[in-house]
């Protein structure tokens, strides 16, 4: 049903969306991210007003979120407001591209956040290394691997720092 969508939700990048990858990854479940795009509609909101979901359908839309929380009467309230959002500030554009360009949502690696893309290189956005290269640690410090491999990060950021650990073994060869 996913095949070849993008995602879009409220507060989805940080919640819904890495919740569905690790769903999945446990019950073995295929799903690539690669070329899917994806909209956070509350960061919109977050940039442009700083208020929750009610407070967004009501200043939006002009009206009362009766059930917030539930996921139907919430995914609709989503769609409503972002419809009215690309009403109400024409300089975000139509499209994923031009919003996330406009707030400046960082292009992330993993959907913990615990690594992120700078100038097109894989960097911890955590802890000591915070800033360094993924690859460029793991030459240096290939204990490191082991040590977050055997730590309580999510199963999508192992997944991450594995398919980087192997490719900078390969690259070795």
């Amino acid at each position: 049903m996913l095949d070849g969508c993008d995602l879009a939700g409220y507060n989805s990048n940080r919640f819904d969306i890495p919740l569905l990858v690790e769903e999945f990854l446990r019950a073995d479940v295929d799903f690539d991210m690669k070329g899917r795009r994806m909209v956070d509609v509350q960061n919109v909101f977050h940039k442009m007003e700083q208020r929750t979901l009610s407070a967004a359908y009501k200043f939006y839309c002009n009206k009362t979120l009766d059930g917030a929380h539930s996921a139907e009467i919430d995914a609709s309230a989503t769609h409503e407001v972002l419809l009215a959002q690309l009403e109400k500030y024409p300089e975000l554009g139509n499209t994923i591209e031009s919003i996330n360009k406009k707030i400046g949502e960082e292009v992330i690696v993993d959907f913990a956040r615990r690594f992120v893309m700078d100038n097109g290189v894989e960097v911890f956005n955590f802890g000591k290394y915070k800033g360094k290269s993924v690859a460029e640690v793991l030459k240096a410090e290939p204990q490191y691997y082991d040590w977050m491999m055997r730590g309580d990060f999510p199963q999508h950021t192992k997944q991450k720092l594995t398919e980087i650990f192997t490719k900078t073994k390969l690259k070795k060869v």
